[in-house]
């Protein structure tokens, strides 16, 4: 991306808030084992507002006046030398900026404009966070606590800044359908070559290969390679099962470019499938169609749950499995869609509606663990003036 779209997005948040201070912070490097750090990963808005993929800086926007800083991290000798630092000149060429400072600098800054902002926005815990089973990373929290011993209020945007994020602009569709068409040559590659395939793992490594081959960050998310009843873990991660046949496997994968996510799942099978396999596979591919086929603008997120609702029951009575209304997520436990973009569960920012820009995923599944079957067909889907774009449609559902 290059630095004109986050100044852009800043400019774009601004006007939302009707100026105002923005003060947010980098995710810093957490532990992996011992004295080594996971992998970064950056979080999601303030790399939107900036670009920067590096840990422990912060973001400065004075709306009132115009302004924005980047704000460097002090970074040991020792450490430079080990694993690299992000210069301040490359920094504000990623970002577009107008100045990148120091820690010192910083804190004398904000002394400064809280004598002018009573009040600063920043970014708080994400949404329903009581109800993950991880630790948050704590850099948030920590700068939050920091602007508190500042300024009289500190006021949470992330809501706003999920309305901005959720309508896509060009530039992030165009980094969207790139990780698409990598995703999807990497599935061809794999169903073409299922049956030499003895272990989960080995599909997961084509496809790393793949992305990492062309040029992508690597994958958006864990990838999810589950056969057989593995396929009933929702988010099974372990891919270290014997392949056997007849079996189905769930392959639920995303690429990441230009920091831009897919998500698509398919479900093939490997020897030939059972009558059972194909009736549970042509049933949730035809309630898929069906589903995408409602996406429109205006459309209400109200209205589209109930319809996904009926659709479902339709198919899980197709499959005999629908006996009372608690069997109803018993065997479609999951939501229907989520927003893609930066984020892989990107917000929708609480909208009423679907509207052009949106970018959401619809992957209906059905889950039989007594007859260890898991079947999930999930394609990236763009609302448009019209209707909608399936921007995965060139990979076919077919097992």
């Amino acid at each position: 991306m290059k630095p004109e779209f986050f100044r852009g997005n800043r400019e774009a948040l601004v006007r939302s808030l009707q100026g105002g201070l923005v003060v947010l912070s980098a995710y810093g490097r957490q532990q992996n084992m011992n004295d080594m750090a996971h992998a970064f990963t950056q979080e999601a808005n303030f790399w939107y507002l900036c670009g920067i993929e590096e840990p422990d800086w912060k973001l400065i926007v004075d709306g009132t006046a115009g302004r924005s800083w980047l704000v460097m991290p002090t970074v040991e000798a020792v450490h430079a030398t080990f694993d690299g630092e992000l210069s301040p000149e490359m920094a504000q060429k990623i970002s577009g900026v107008d100045k990148v400072i120091t820690s010192d600098e910083a804190a004398r800054l904000l002394r400064s404009l809280a004598r002018r902002h009573s009040l600063v926005h920043s970014v708080g815990a994400p949404r329903f966070a009581e109800h993950f089973n991880f630790a948050l990373n704590p850099s948030v929290a920590a700068a939050w606590q920091e602007l508190e011993r500042t300024f009289g209020r500190v006021q949470d945007i992330a809501k706003d800044l999920a309305k901005l994020r959720a309508i896509k602009q060009p530039d992030e569709i165009r980094a969207i359908k790139k990780a698409i068409k990598l995703t999807a040559e990497a599935f061809e590659i794999t169903k073409n070559k299922l049956p030499s395939y003895t272990q989960e793992y080995q599909i997961e490594a084509d496809f790393s290969h793949h992305f990492r081959w062309h040029g992508a960050r690597g994958h958006a998310y864990d990838p999810i390679i589950a056969s057989g009843g593995h396929a009933c873990t929702l988010h099974y991660t372990a891919n270290s099962a014997k392949l056997k046949s007849p079996q189905l496997v769930l392959m639920d994968i995303g690429a990441r470019v230009n920091g831009y996510a897919a998500d698509i799942t398919r479900t093939y099978a490997r020897g030939q499938a059972t009558k059972r396999q194909r009736q549970v596979h042509e049933a949730v591919r035809r309630a898929q169609a069906q589903i995408i086929a409602l996406l429109a603008p205006n459309l209400s997120v109200e209205r589209y749950m109930q319809q996904v609702d009926d659709i479902m029951k339709d198919a899980l009575k197709s499959l005999g499995l629908l006996q009372s209304e608690d069997d109803y997520r018993r065997y479609f436990p999951h939501a229907i869609s989520h927003g893609l973009g930066v984020d892989v569960h990107d917000s929708l920012g609480g909208a009423r509606v679907f509207a052009p820009g949106m970018v959401l995923t619809v992957e209906p599944g059905i889950y039989i663990p007594e007859e260890n079957i898991g079947v999930r067909i999930e394609d990236d889907i763009a609302i448009t003036e019209k209707g909608h774009e399936n921007l995965s449609r060139a990979l076919s559902t077919e097992m």
